[in-house]
């Protein structure tokens, strides 16, 4: 354990250093920031007998810990997880350098010629908890948009995260880039993370990815920005002229594909006119595959179902329990959605085209969808190549954080010797 004074210094010099970094990654060519991260994914390659070895030392230390099964999964590496990571990264290199794109530009009748260009934000922090698989696709994201990142890794992804880290200062090297643009902050001490919240001389922007605890305590504490969401409370709606195969598919995939990541499904909210038909069908799905359906006064009363309280309205499982409850229609799921939603994602499942635009139009989360599955709220699948989280604010980034959202922009006005009259 290292004392405060000690790490203090320690976040002072990772904070000094990023600052250089972000000012040569300001106007670095885009080839060099691509040929960083395909060499970053060559490294991934090439070291994954060390990766999986480090990610096994997390995973004692998980079990140690009692980290419940979602969180686990979380933890967890395997080949095609450290697979699926070196393939972000090369979706990340072949997207459009953003840096320097014009948005916008217009002639005005004073003769001057006005742009508006994507900058760089300059030294992003990243908090996050147990996903490994973070620490590369937050890198490669803040390399891609020209910012240097400090990267702060959960106590459990620890050794996971050094082992990634150092594939990604493999390819800043290959590519002739600062080391120093993807920092690693080498510690678990939480006091890191109170310095980096206060880091105003350094750091422009925090993102904080985990559960509600840590995304709190940034909100609360931190002394910058934040793009940041607290829980993914994530909504699917069953309208009275939804596709009963189409439910049957989406509310399973929804639900069950993976408990523990942040677009997974939470609340079904069905028509009172279809609980007896479609209604009755997914629920026994669902409870067929072993979640557990925790139901309003109404679905109660089907076998398995337990009975709902207060306190599951608005909750965040991430687990295989999912809450239930009839609605009369759809203004009545969007109520429910408007008192327990945390903003992030929500879905309708209707063949009728006026009742989903209705609820495209009033309910104001950050992501909706349309007869699809909540498990595609994520940047890759939006051909993001990744993102660095969902944020739920409504100022500046909103949904999948991705390149593009990890930048500013300036303005460029030329003229000829123009003056102002």
């Amino acid at each position: 354990m290292k004392d405060h004074d000690t790490i203090a210094a320690l976040m002072e010099d990772i904070g000094a250093r990023a600052k250089r970094a972000a000012g040569a990654l300001a106007f670095a060519p885009p080839e060099a920031k691509a040929n960083a991260l395909e060499a970053a994914a060559d490294a991934l390659g090439q070291r994954l007998p060390e990766i999986l070895s480090s990610n096994a030392k997390d995973l004692e230390y998980g079990r140690d810990k009692g980290l419940s099964d979602a969180m686990m999964d979380r933890l967890t590496l395997d080949a095609a997880r450290v697979a699926a990571m070196a393939k972000a990264l090369r979706d990340i290199a072949a997207l459009p350098d953003p840096v320097g794109a014009v948005m916008a530009e217009w002639d005005r009748p004073s003769g001057l010629h006005i742009q508006r260009v994507r900058t760089p934000l300059g030294v992003v922090g990243v908090i996050y908890e147990s996903r490994p698989n973070v620490t590369a696709d937050a890198g490669a994201l803040c390399l891609k948009a020209g910012n240097a990142v400090i990267l702060r890794g959960g106590s459990e992804s620890f050794h996971s995260s050094q082992a990634i880290h150092a594939c990604l200062v493999d390819g800043l090297r290959a590519a002739g880039l600062p080391e120093d643009a993807i920092q690693l902050v080498p510690t678990r001490d939480r006091v890191a993370v109170s310095h980096l919240l206060g880091m105003t001389e350094y750091v422009d922007v925090i993102v904080p990815r985990g559960g509600k605890g840590l995304v709190g305590l940034v909100q609360r504490e931190a002394r910058v920005p934040v793009f940041a969401h607290l829980e993914g409370i994530v909504h699917i709606y069953v309208d009275k002229a939804a596709d009963p195969q189409k439910v049957l598919d989406v509310v399973m995939n929804a639900k069950t594909r993976r408990t523990g990541i942040c677009g997974a499904a939470e609340c079904l909210l069905i028509h009172e006119d279809v609980v007896e038909t479609i209604g009755q069908g997914v629920i026994r799905a669902l409870i067929d595959a072993g979640v557990e359906v925790r139901g309003d006064a109404r679905l109660a009363e089907i076998p398995g179902v337990v009975a709902a309280g207060e306190e599951d309205w608005g909750r965040e499982y991430l687990d295989m329990i999912m809450a239930a409850k009839v609605v009369p229609d759809v203004d009545g799921a969007i109520e429910h959605i408007r008192r327990h939603s945390s903003s992030h994602t929500e879905c309708i499942l209707t063949e009728d085209a006026d009742t989903a635009a209705r609820f495209f139009a009033r309910v104001d989360s950050a992501i909706l969808m349309h007869n699809a599955s909540t498990q595609f709220a994520d940047g890759a699948e939006f051909g993001m190549g990744a993102e660095i989280g969902i944020a739920t604010g409504k100022m500046h980034a909103r949904g999948p954080v991705g390149v593009e959202q990890l930048t500013s922009f300036k303005y460029l006005v030329t003229g000829d010797g123009t003056t102002r009259a």
